[in-house]
């Protein structure tokens, strides 16, 4: 059984999605401490910015007739699903930023849907797999707050891995991270510990639902 980890954190040193993503891949390996884990770091080795539409032009031609870039811009695409494919289980480590989708996964989504294994024409490979999504917002967006539905991404996000990919997706989510960071927030200090304690356990847990070995 093997593991597919996607970070789409901008950060290494003091990324929240990375650190509740670390637990979770640690509930995983003590489950799982013979199983191989993936890797793919988009948010520090972005993919390029023209392959989707490369990607896109070319399978409306002959291989034959495909230009250089073309034919890269398919194989990228290839290698990005087949460590789908190859894997049992997924961790997706997305933060919101600028109240919508981390650009990085947006591409790297667009790009996978470009292979034809990963059309929705063939269907979902992938269904019933199990999948952790770990979704960090430095402000608040429930209900009842100043900013509730400002946050765009969780929901595309939940439609790409649940419904068009049809994985057994569990969410973590942690708000309220830039307390301690920006001063206006500083009133919330007490909750945004709470937040973070909860998303630590929730994040501890689906690791091991992820290993196979609870519920």
């Amino acid at each position: 059984m093997s593991l597919f980890r996607l970070d789409a954190s901008i950060r290494l040193e003091g990324s929240t999605s990375r650190a509740i993503a670390d637990i979770v891949e640690q509930s995983w390996c003590e489950g799982r401490p013979d199983a191989p884990v993936t890797r793919r770091h988009i948010g520090l080795e972005p993919l390029p910015s023209t392959s989707w539409a490369l990607s896109v032009q070319a399978q409306r031609k002959d291989e034959a007739g495909r230009s250089a870039d073309e034919q890269a811009a398919v194989r990228l695409a290839a290698d990005l699903t087949d460590e789908l494919l190859d894997a049992d289980a997924f961790l997706f480590a997305v933060p919101l930023y600028n109240f919508g989708v981390s650009q990085h996964f947006k591409a790297w989504v667009d790009l996978v849907i470009t292979d034809p294994r990963m059309a929705s024409s063939a269907g979902q490979p992938l269904k019933g797999r199990p999948a952790v999504l770990v979704v960090v917002r430095g402000g608040a967006y429930g209900p009842g707050t100043p900013r509730e539905g400002w946050d765009h991404a969780s929901s595309w996000m939940r439609r790409i891995l649940e419904d068009v990919w049809g994985l057994d997706l569990r969410v973590v989510e942690t708000e309220f991270t830039l307390v301690g960071v920006n001063p206006a927030l500083d009133q919330f200090k007490e909750m945004a510990a709470e937040m973070r304690r909860e998303s630590e356990r929730l994040a501890a847990q689906h690791g091991r639902h992820l290993a196979g070995v609870a519920k």
